[in-house]
């Protein structure tokens, strides 16, 4: 189980903590040499870096602090779409024709019935929302390649004692202590453990970060006997992949390129490999029959 802090907000220090004065110049363009003066000075002053748990959790407050940002600007976007769309979908109210009751009528059939074709796929799947994954009535999570993210409310001004977060290789278990757990399952796919956290946040509501083991495959749900997700309707974020690293960069590229070829019935990335290969040992081995093999 990988825990981001569990500890005793109401609990204070009975002796005032010595402290040391520290200086150091801030360069906005090189953040990176600020950290590593702040983390000198630490590494001299302090027994921190001879915790054995020390890369694990500062490696958990780097995490925290980018799903942060992420979230900012995510919903900063969202925000500033909303407020384009608004704005030039306004219409003077004297250029609108009254509509009928029947016109109003029928464009609520249509409204509903788009939203139930937006809900559900054809083969009952539902389609993804705005973070890839789905809201669900007690928590609501989403993905990437890399990581599935979950956001769990909570009662107002609950302390982090009261949380009770088990994460394994193959199950999660998220809730309050002294009641049933809000999720209970076996999850999806297999995560890595020490690379998985979780945070309370504004004592509100608790985040729950997984680093996937596989990180070529979307889930098409976050524990196993949930609703699933198409798929098919994932989108990612297609503007930012110049921003990614070369490794994952080529995974997501190669996850869309098998998108679009299962959509259109053609073989995969992996599958047009496989057929590269008994090509180029067909044409070395003229000799042997290959009238039954199987090039699909």
């Amino acid at each position: 189980m990988a825990i981001l802090s569990e500890y005793e907000e109401d609990q204070k220090p009975t002796k005032p903590s010595s402290s040391m004065p520290f200086n150091a110049d801030f360069d906005p363009s090189n953040p990176l040499g600020f950290i590593e003066t702040v983390i000198d000075f630490v590494a001299r002053e302090s027994d921190l870096f001879r915790s054995d748990s020390v890369v694990r959790d500062v490696n958990a407050l780097v995490r925290t602090m980018r799903e942060k940002i992420v979230t900012e600007d995510r919903e900063r976007k969202r925000k500033e779409k909303a407020e384009a769309n608004g704005n030039a979908e306004k219409r003077p109210k004297e250029e609108a024709a009254p509509a009928s009751a029947a016109a109003l009528v029928t464009e609520e059939k249509k409204d509903a019935a788009a939203a139930a074709e937006h809900e559900k796929t054809s083969e009952g799947k539902r389609a993804p929302n705005k973070g890839n994954g789905l809201d669900m009535g007690k928590y609501s999570w989403g993905q990437s390649l890399q990581e599935v993210t979950i956001n769990i409310p909570v009662p107002p001004g609950t302390k982090s004692r009261f949380i009770t977060c088990e994460i394994k290789k193959n199950h999660l278990k998220v809730g309050l202590k002294g009641q049933p757990p809000i999720i209970d399952g076996e999850l999806f796919q297999s995560v890595k453990v020490e690379d998985c956290f979780w945070s309370l946040e504004d004592q509100k509501s608790i985040s729950v970060l997984l680093t996937k083991q596989n990180q070529m495959d979307w889930w098409k749900s976050l524990v196993k006997g949930d609703p699933e997700i198409d798929t098919q309707k994932v989108e990612p974020e297609t503007s930012k992949l110049s921003d990614l690293d070369s490794e994952t960069r080529s995974t997501v590229e190669k996850m869309m390129f098998d998108q679009r070829q299962k959509s259109m019935g053609l073989p995969t990335s992996d599958e047009l490999q496989k057929q590269d290969l008994l090509k180029k040992f067909m044409s070395q081995h003229p000799e042997m029959d290959f009238s039954k093999a199987n090039m699909v």
